[in-house]
């Protein structure tokens, strides 16, 4: 009885519901919700009676539902989209396979259908969660392809517009998986799924910056990328290959991602690459060409600061210069003149009554445009970069505050969760502390400290959280100036060694942070001193070895000067005040001559690693190879000498590019294996920064004074060969008088040599350094016992590096007569403590009766070359001779000769370049140079002992780094040659005859038989220079201009 009277009352209700539905028109939204209710009617009426009537009635409906889709995705009706959804999640409880009405089916279309209601509906987060499930759920049953096709092609383009509309989509990795099945299970050359996916994980990767993500989403483009329909040329833009050009817009999109938050060089190097190849297509929309071409002009800019190259800049202009060309020939996106307007440059040149016009224009379309209009933020944006352009002509305060306010109502709209959400906090703390630079008014201060702590809260400033600390770092350091607060200064060091180790910042910024904090904790007392120089002196050498080539490398050490030639120095003297001498000592070898330690090491002998493991050596040997020929690969002109440079890669990589990158994979393979190395017994040391133990090497043979020139304290200090260290305490105003003396000779010098200018200045300087070093280092070593006539190394920091410390005097005496310090010891100088010790390493190919190459280039500029040349060649009874001379002296012939002779003698003109160390050269035959770079090139095996009788060899060029060493005289000895002598200004032509017959007679007397010649070449310099002082007539310049480097 309950049940008929349960079927009555649902006829009157189906009866009810068809009368409603006859009256009302299908266009009606209330038209929807009666198909529902009778659907359901139905259904439940089925329950009761079993009768197939009323299943086919309702399956019926089921069909009319799918009609709702279709209606819903045309003519966006949110009830439409509504009803279908709640009718299909009913139906899906149902016994539909009695009637061949299939579950998958129903399951496709309430994905789809839940896909339409997100669309109309602001939130729908609960509904991509059911989206994921109901495909997960498809693919489990392993449906066919065109249902699983279908319902993944409903979730992706759902959860796209949740994400633009700056919603976060919590099931993300379900999204992503559940993209990754389908790809399983889809027939090969099917696009839509493998580019969802990969869109997906690019979405991911800008959220949680993994490379994993990365990868993936790129190997899933380029084989789209790389597919073409039959017959199909592919030309971007073209309809067949629709997926093909969004998966190339896709590819540069993500690779200039990746580069904002890593700033790795093959990352950027890679995004030029997908840019430029994008750009080369002549089918690509004005609006994308206009947006790639701004990335690409800011990819150039980048490349240029990264490596200094001109072109880069150059090339960097040229896209700007396109873009805004772009910007006034389109108008897809406002007016062509709007476009232009949005670039600073072209605000910048409007007249004040054009920017005060535009700002009223601004003002009244805002007024007209309600919060929450897709245009209201962006009139917002526009109005605060014309205040910004007005702030710029007027300085006013004023101005600055309508930034501030524009900022704080972007802020308040932001959706900090989207990748770039956190920039309305970070631009807004800047402006309140330009704000506070002009008005000195603390508030603001106080609240750019604020908003910046913020923004470190935001996960989507992970990527910038090194930027957003060094803002705060100034604006709390200006407060702890003004207030003295030590809470400031507490946060500020907190905050260094998150800065200094954040991964996603730029080396050599990191670097520099780290010197800030090291001066700052020293300052301060702080315990973090040595934390903050350790980690200056772990990213010294990265900072720049990642550029690839050696001018280049050069050019970046340049860049940081005032803290690459600072730093080591200042760590080596807090060390000294700490007492800790061996460890200094170990800081000013680490932290000196970088360049040239670093391709010291490329030639490191694997002799006794391929006693234990040959395999690994051959490797290691190979790689080092390849990688000091790309590093000196760059010729004086600036252009590209690379192996591969001839095979034409279509990918948008130009030369210097593949350089890059393939620089980069040999460093990583290079770490790989000498990581493995160092896991084997006893190579636990392996490449790692050399041990006082081993550095003390470098004294076997007679002390080496080292001299630190820090502005914290400077020092002297004494290296032993079975002794402690020594130091030698200085004077307070040690480093202003170094200072000085250095200025006074370069002041003097441009006055000319042989000017009374300098020659009273150079006397002056050689008395001053006396007294400054001289005496004290004399009086040490007498107190050290090390007797006269000694053989002594200086290794000079900082100013020292020009100064001739070998010459000071003159030595007060009780008989009148001048004595220097060459007089006392036998000096000789080295860059570095390894390279002495390498200069001394015995060579299989050493003979005992060296010959000698002559290398000449007479003219009439020096018409006493004829007669050095007479005096080398005279030597051919003693040693044989070979004459390089005129045209037979050309680069690559005179690298060839230096390969099969013990000894090298040059007479001809030196040259520098001024900030181009690397093309310092001697002038050869026909205007040809042999450059320092040519030289660094060559590995000579037979070299024993060379004599630079030519200008500057020994100096260096003006904008070199003095650490660094970089002259033709450290280059020769760098290439094999254990002594070299050269000279540290011009050299007078007059002299080359006759400090080549003294030194000579010298080097060949029998008072050296037994030595080996090039450990005679230092005193035979010191007997040459003495007679030149006995000549009537000679001056301080001529004599002290010669140097001994080496063993």
């Amino acid at each position: 009885m309950a049940q008929e009277s349960s079927i009555m009352e649902l006829d009157q209700i189906i009866t009810s519901n068809q009368r409603d539905l006859s009256r009302i028109p299908r266009s009606h939204p209330a038209y929807t919700a009666c198909i529902h209710r009778l659907a359901r009617s139905r259904s439940k009426r089925y329950e009761l009676s079993k009768q197939k009537e009323d299943l086919d009635k309702s399956v019926i409906f089921f069909q009319l539902v799918h009609s709702l889709l279709l209606r819903s995705k045309k003519f966006k009706q949110p009830e439409d989209a509504k009803c279908a959804v709640e009718y299909l999640r009913y139906l899906r409880g149902l016994p539909l396979y009695t009637f061949e009405v299939s579950h998958k089916i129903v399951t496709t279309l309430l994905v789809q259908a839940l896909g339409i209601q997100v669309e109309l509906e602001a939130d729908g987060m609960g509904d991509i969660e059911e989206m994921v499930m109901l495909c997960q759920e498809l693919l489990t049953c392993h449906s066919s392809a065109n249902y699983t096709t279908d319902a993944i092609s409903a979730l992706f383009p759902t959860m796209l517009r949740k994400i633009r509309r700056g919603k976060q989509v919590q099931s993300l990795d379900g999204v992503i998986q559940c993209l990754r099945d389908a790809l399983k299970i889809l027939p090969p050359g099917s696009h839509q799924v493998p580019l969802g996916l990969a869109v997906s994980l690019y979405i991911r990767f800008c959220k949680i910056y993994s490379n994993d993500d990365y990868d993936e989403a790129m190997t899933l483009l380029e084989s789209i990328i790389a597919s073409s329909p039959l017959g199909c040329p592919c030309q971007l833009g073209d309809d067949p290959c629709r997926y093909q050009n969004l998966a190339s817009v896709s590819a540069a999109t993500l690779a200039l991602m990746r580069v904002s938050f890593y700033p790795n060089p093959e990352y950027l190097e890679e995004a030029i690459s997908r840019c430029r190849t994008l750009l080369g297509s002549s089918s690509l929309s004005n609006n994308l060409r206009h947006g790639f071409t701004l990335g690409m002009a800011s990819l150039a800019k980048q490349r240029f600061e990264n490596f200094g190259l001109t072109e880069i800049l150059q090339e960097s202009d040229s896209y700007t210069s396109e873009a805004v060309s772009l910007a006034s020939s389109s108008s897809a996106h406002g007016t062509s003149q709007e476009r232009i307007d949005k670039y600073d440059a072209v605000r910048a040149g409007y007249p004040m009554t054009v920017v005060e016009e535009k700002i009223r224009n601004l003002r009244e379309l805002i007024s007209k445009t309600p919060p929450g209009n897709s245009n209201h933020n962006t009139h917002i944006n526009d109005l605060l970069n014309w205040h910004e352009t007005k702030f710029s002509h007027t300085d006013d305060i004023k101005d600055l505050e309508e930034v501030i306010k524009c900022r704080r109502q972007l802020l308040a709209s932001a959706d900090t969760s989207h990748p770039f959400g956190f920039q309305p906090a970070l631009f807004l703390g800047g402006d309140l502390y330009m704000a506070f630079e002009c008005s000195n008014k603390m508030e603001y201060l106080d609240e750019s400290i604020t908003v910046h702590r913020g923004v470190l809260e935001m996960q989507s400033a992970q990527p910038y959280h090194f930027f957003v600390i060094q803002e705060l770092y100034g604006s709390l350091s200006e407060r702890f100036r003004l207030l003295g607060r030590r809470q400031d200064l507490d946060e500020i060091i907190e905050l260094f060694p998150l800065a200094v180790n954040d991964k996603l910042a730029k080396v050599s910024d990191r670097f520099a942070l780290s010197c800030d904090w090291a001066s700052t904790a020293r300052s301060a007392r702080h315990p973090s001193v040595s934390d903050a120089y350790q980690k200056a002196m772990s990213l010294i050498q990265t900072s720049f070895v990642s550029a690839p080539t050696l001018q280049i490398q050069h050019y970046q050490l340049v860049a940081m000067r005032g803290l690459c030639d600072k730093m080591p120095l200042d760590y080596a003297s807090y060390q000294i005040e700490m007492g800790q001498f061996t460890q200094a000592i170990e800081t000013l070898e680490q932290g000196r001559a970088l360049l040239w330690s670093e391709m010291r090491g490329l030639r490191n002998s694997m002799d006794h690693l391929s006693r234990f493991n040959s395999p690994l050596a051959t490797k290691l040997a190979a790689i080092n190879q390849d990688l000091e020929s790309l590093t000196m690969s760059v010729t004086p002109s600036g252009t590209i000498e690379i192996s591969d440079a001839g095979s034409q890669v279509d990918d948008g990589m130009d030369p210097f590019g593949r350089l890059v990158v393939k620089q980069q994979k040999l460093l990583e393979e290079r770490d790989v294996l000498v990581s493995q190395i160092q896991e084997l017994s006893g190579f636990g040391d392996f490449l790692k920064t050399p041990s006082f133990e081993t550095i003390r090497i470098a004294a076997s043979h007679g002390p080496v004074v080292i001299i630190n020139h820090s502005e914290w304290r400077s020092d002297i200090l004494i290296l032993l060969r079975d002794s402690p260290p020594s130091l030698i305490l200085t004077t307070k105003d040690f480093y202003r008088l170094a200072n000085e003396l250095k200025d006074r000779l370069v002041v003097a010098r441009k006055e000319g040599l042989d000017s009374d200018k300098y020659k009273r200045a150079l006397r002056s300087v050689l008395e001053g350094l006396y007294n400054l070093i001289g005496e004290p280092v004399i009086d040490k070593l007498r107190t050290l016992g090390v007797p006269e006539q000694s053989r002594i190394w200086w290794c000079p920091t900082s100013v020292f590096c020009s100064l001739p410390l070998h010459a000071m005097g003159p030595i007060p005496s009780n008989d009148g007569v001048k004595r220097y310090f060459s007089d006392l010891y036998i000096p000789s100088y080295t860059p570095t403590l390894s390279a002495l010790i390498e200069s001394r390493k015995p060579s299989p190919k050493t003979s005992i009766q060296p010959s000698l190459l002559l290398v000449a280039n007479p003219d009439a500029s020096l018409p006493g070359a004829f007669g050095e040349m007479e005096i080398i060649q005279s030597l051919n009874s003693r040693v044989p001779v070979t004459t390089l001379c005129g045209k037979n002296a050309t680069p690559a012939g005179v690298v060839e000769g230096l390969r099969h002779h013990g000894f090298a003698h040059f007479v001809c003109h030196g040259t520098l370049e001024t900030g181009k160390p690397f093309d310092a050269s001697f002038k050869l035959f026909g205007d040809e140079r042999l450059t320092l770079l040519d030289i660094v090139r060559s590995q000579l095996p037979a070299a024993e002992f060379a004599f630079l009788a030519a200008c500057h060899t020994a100096e260096l060029t003006d904008d070199s780094i003095a650490d660094e060493a970089l002259h033709l005289t450290a280059a020769v000895q760098y290439c094999g040659f254990r002594s070299v002598v050269g000279t540290m200004w011009e050299m007078a032509d007059i002299d080359g005859s006759e400090i080549a017959e003294n030194f000579y007679k010298s080097m060949f007397s029998r008072n050296g038989e037994g030595v080996p010649y090039h450990l005679r070449s230092a005193r035979a310099l010191r007997d040459a220079t003495r007679k030149m002082r006995r000549k009537k007539g000679m001056t301080l310049e001529r004599w002290v201009n010669f140097v001994h480097y080496g063993a």
